[in-house]
């Protein structure tokens, strides 16, 4: 359990990041509720971890006065005497927290020389105790972080399968259960940077750091891996592999099996057999969905190629080795996106009759869930739809593509709550996608929380310029810098990346989507939200109108005439499309 919770209000994300960075920099395991877990209720974990926290850190400000539940935390800890309070502005606490000092941390730049920090940290050392004797601990136990594996290959467009060679020893490493293993997307947090092993062994509180390079060309392969003391930095084991393409999995077999010989590790039976389970045996084919999977993660939302794209290499895995699940459910899901997300496309594949033998390959594969929720709720049929999320949940709680998609249904349910939590995990899990974080900034402001959109656009920009150093014409990551310049106050820079997102590609209709609602929120412009929105409602496809009809972050236009044609005209197009294929509703039976 962790040493220090924290506790704060969402608009002030940014302090508690700071501070919760600097806490686990001293060696503290601090605990917020960006890593509130996606298969258990907020209440229960919240309850669970303040009762469990040493010390209870509460970050007061003018927004978490009046949080009810900044304030429950708080006196939850004032009455098991673990609180420990800060000010981040001119507001006081309110009764009966003004009663209780306060470290100042009112304009704190992060230094570890203010006396308000200074104040802070030896609060929560009186609670915690000292962190030395605890890192030693930690540091005693057997644990890794696999860093992202540098592409060494010369060809950018080669990342894919340098990243995908990391998450796959990542999760075979992940399988040993004598062995803790830091989850992928905070290690790839580290990704591109030059890093000091022993700081990123300090911070993480890990034993051992394994770091390595993948370099491909043509049918050869070279992965150099090294794994390293997180305490002295020095080499415990290290090798270089030369191999044929057709060898990658016996090279990650290998390092595997040497870390586990390095560390004196018992790797038992049935764990060997579950890191050996890859899901093919074929190198073209693994090589190919690393490269269909990079496609879907990073390429353009609303554009149509990234499906087609996917569905075409996924299709030759599937050819290669049709016994591969995670193809199948794959292909499924870029199938099931490219009917319902697109017009003209009611007569395709929906995806079920792919995802159906993913689950009869493997039952465990939870994205084989995802088409059949999303062929559900296109019929209205919400509640199963809901009970496919749940399943896929369960089988995998740390699936970026489940959260994310979980989400995505469930906004269109209207249910807020569930859809921005699982939303938070997505954009957590993925780092580089920008999509899940715009969405999730959409939540933030359809539920009234402005100065949340505003932090999580903020982040937006980073991610999506260096998806347009890859892609300069992609639509979707033009439309969330114009978010994120919309809502962080640069609306000249806005205005500009619009007309040069309809100049690229006026015939996004998400794009053009999710450049009206911003425009409305930030440039309180109805008539160009109603401009834009006109031609996505006209043309754009099932999934589409149907979060123009859930999206509350359109209100603002429900009672305009104009916009109610629009979507009235939408609604019947997309019904009288399905009727008029009428195998759309039904193309392939759900299983029992």
């Amino acid at each position: 359990m962790s040493d220090v919770f924290l506790s704060y209000a969402r608009p002030d994300e940014p302090h508690a990041e700071r501070v919760s960075q600097a806490l686990r920099a001293l060696g503290y395991r601090v605990w917020r509720d960006d890593e509130l877990p996606a298969h258990r209720s907020y209440a229960d974990v919240i309850e669970e971890r303040l009762k469990a926290a040493k010390a209870v850190v509460v970050l007061w400000s003018a927004e978490a006065a009046r949080s009810q539940w900044v304030r429950a935390e708080a006196d939850t800890a004032r009455s098991a005497g673990t609180l420990v309070q800060a000010l981040l502005d001119e507001h006081i606490p309110p009764l009966p927290f003004n009663q209780i000092q306060c470290a100042d941390l009112r304009g704190w730049d992060g230094s570890a020389d203010t006396a308000g920090w200074k104040k802070l940290v030896a609060s929560v050392t009186a609670l915690a105790g000292s962190v030395i004797q605890e890192m030693v601990a930690i540091r005693h136990q057997t644990s890794i972080c696999v860093l992202p594996f540098q592409n060494m290959s010369g060809d950018p467009e080669q990342e894919y399968f340098s990243d995908g060679i990391s998450e796959d020893i990542t999760t075979d490493l992940s399988k040993i259960s004598a062995l803790e293993v830091i989850a992928r997307n905070t290690a790839f947090t580290f990704k591109g940077r030059s890093v000091d092993v022993c700081e990123v062994a300090r911070k993480l509180g890990v034993s051992h750091v394994l770091e390595g390079s993948v370099r491909k060309a043509g049918n050869r392969v070279r992965v150099t891996a090294q794994l390293i003391d997180g305490v002295s930095g020095g080499h415990i084991w290290a090798d270089r592999f030369d191999r044929d393409l057709t060898d990658i999995f016996a090279i990650q077999d290998e390092i595997s099996q040497a870390i586990v010989n390095a560390l004196r590790v018992k790797l038992l039976p049935e764990e060997k057999k579950a890191i050996e389970n890859r899901g093919t045996a074929n190198a073209d084919a693994y090589n190919l969905f690393l490269m269909a999977r990079q496609y879907w993660i990073d390429g353009d939302f609303g554009e149509s190629g990234r499906e087609r794209r996917v569905i075409r290499i996924c299709d030759r895995v599937t050819i290669i080795d049709p016994n591969y699940a995670q193809a199948w459910a794959l292909m499924g899901l870029a199938q099931a996106n490219l009917r319902y997300a697109y017009t003209g496309h009611e007569d395709l594949d929906d995806g079920l009759a792919a995802a159906n033998r993913a689950l009869e390959l493997n039952p465990t594969i939870a994205e084989a869930h995802l088409p059949r929720a999303w062929h559900l709720a296109m019929l209205g049929r919400n509640k199963e739809a809901t009970s496919e999320i749940e399943i896929a949940l369960q089988l995998n709680p740390e699936s970026w593509e489940v959260n994310k998609e979980a989400a995505r249904v469930l906004y269109r349910q209207g249910k807020m709550d569930d859809a921005t939590r699982y939303l938070e995990k997505a954009t957590r899990l993925a780092e580089t996608d920008f999509h899940s974080r715009g969405m999730l900034s959409a939540l933030y402001l359809a539920q009234g929380d402005v100065a949340g959109a505003r932090a999580c656009a903020a982040k937006v920009i980073g991610p999506v310029e260096a998806a347009l150093v890859r892609n300069p014409d992609n639509g979707a990551a033009l439309a969330y810098g114009v978010l994120s310049f919309a809502a962080t106050g640069n609306i000249e820079r806005a205005s500009e990346w619009i007309e040069r997102a309809l100049l690229l590609d006026p015939d996004n209709m998400y794009m053009r989507y999710n450049l009206a609602w911003p425009v409305l929120a930030f440039f309180d412009d109805k008539e160009q939200a109603l401009e834009l929105l006109e031609p996505a409602l006209a043309k754009g496809g099932r999934t589409l109108v149907s979060l123009a009809v859930a999206d509350r972050n359109l209100d603002a236009l429900r009672d305009d005439p104009r916009f109610r044609r629009m979507v009235e005209e939408a609604q019947e197009r997309v019904e009288r499309a399905t009727q008029i294929n009428p195998a759309a509703a039904t193309s392939v039976p759900l299983r029992s």
